[in-house]
C-alpha cells in the first residue's frame, strides 16, 4: 500500500527557472511527497531544493513517454508540467499524449505556478 502521493515534475526549457523557483517556494509541502520528473528538470530541482527526485529520460528522449507509462500503471498521482506554449516543440506529440494519458486516468495535471500551488496545497 502506498503511504505517500507521488508527484512528477516536468518543464519546457523556457519553463525550468519557473518550475525551480515555485519548487523551492514550496519544498515543505514537495518533501511530503514522493517525486519524480524528467531529466534536467529533475536534477534541477534535487540540487536547488535537495530533495530527492527519481530521474527519468529527458522529455524529448522519451521521458514525457515514461510518466504517462507511470500514469496508467497508477504509479503517479499528480502531474506538475510547466510547458511553453509560445514555443514549438520538437516532441509536441510526446506532450498532446502525455496531457491526454492524464485526462483519461484522471490525473491532476498543473500546467502553470497557480494550479500546482491548488494542487499540492490540496488534500487530493
Amino acid at each position: 500500500m502506498k503511504t505517500k502521493k507521488r508527484i512528477a515534475l516536468i518543464a519546457h526549457d523556457n519553463k525550468k527557472s519557473d518550475i525551480v523557483s515555485w519548487a523551492c517556494d514550496n519544498s515543505a509541502i514537495l518533501s511530503r511527497y514522493e517525486l519524480c520528473g524528467t531529466g534536467t528538470t529533475a536534477k534541477l530541482i534535487s540540487d536547488s531544493t535537495g530533495l530527492n527526485v527519481e530521474r527519468f529520460l529527458s522529455g524529448p528522449l522519451g521521458g514525457d513517454q515514461q510518466i504517462g507509462a507511470k500514469i496508467a500503471e497508477g504509479a503517479i498521482d499528480m502531474v506538475v508540467f510547466f510547458w511553453d506554449p509560445l514555443q514549438a516543440q520538437p516532441h509536441d506529440p510526446d506532450v498532446k499524449a502525455l496531457l491526454r494519458i492524464a485526462v483519461v486516468y484522471d490525473i491532476p495535471i498543473a500546467t502553470n505556478k497557480a494550479t500546482a500551488n491548488l494542487i499540492v496545497g490540496s488534500r487530493a
